[in-house]
């Protein structure tokens, strides 16, 4: 899992970035809000889950 956070001036686009670059790698990544902790998170099943 990767943290990126919500205050950036790019918003999501880096967590959007960094999920699509990981798509093209064959990994179903996801981003998720964590409004708790105010950041964008990518979220990347591990094998078996």
């Amino acid at each position: 899992m990767e943290r990126f956070p919500a205050g950036s001036p790019r918003g999501s686009w880096p967590a959007e970035e960094y999920a699509a670059r990981r798509r093209a790698e064959g990994e179903p990544a996801t981003v998720v809000m964590d409004l708790e902790s105010d950041a964008f998170l990518v979220v990347v099943p591990e094998d078996g889950d």
